[in-house]
């Protein structure tokens, strides 16, 4: 079998997005919860506001996750099954 090139840096691209701790617990509640505002992320996760905000920013540059705005909050989801699968595996769900 021959392997694409592109495609393996693609899935290598994935894959570095969610070598960052932060972004793989963000993903890993995404799938558990569904959906989530950055105020259930400050909560739950030993991390601040600011750096929370931007790792959910990578997500939603890469197309992995998606915003739904309700009134003045900002309700984060995935979008990429791939991840989803990813989460589920490394996580034995």
């Amino acid at each position: 079998m021959i392997l694409n090139p592109e495609l393996t840096m693609e899935k290598a691209e994935l894959l570095k997005l969610l070598s960052n701790p932060l972004r793989l617990c963000i993903a890993h509640q995404l799938t558990q919860y569904g959906e989530c505002n950055v105020s259930h992320f400050v909560n739950c996760m030993d991390a601040s506001q600011p750096a929370i905000s931007q790792s959910l920013s990578k997500l939603k540059s890469a197309g992995i996750v998606k915003i739904d705005k309700r009134g003045n909050e900002v309700f984060y989801s995935l979008t990429n099954e791939e991840v989803r699968n990813i989460i589920n595996l490394l996580f034995n769900e």
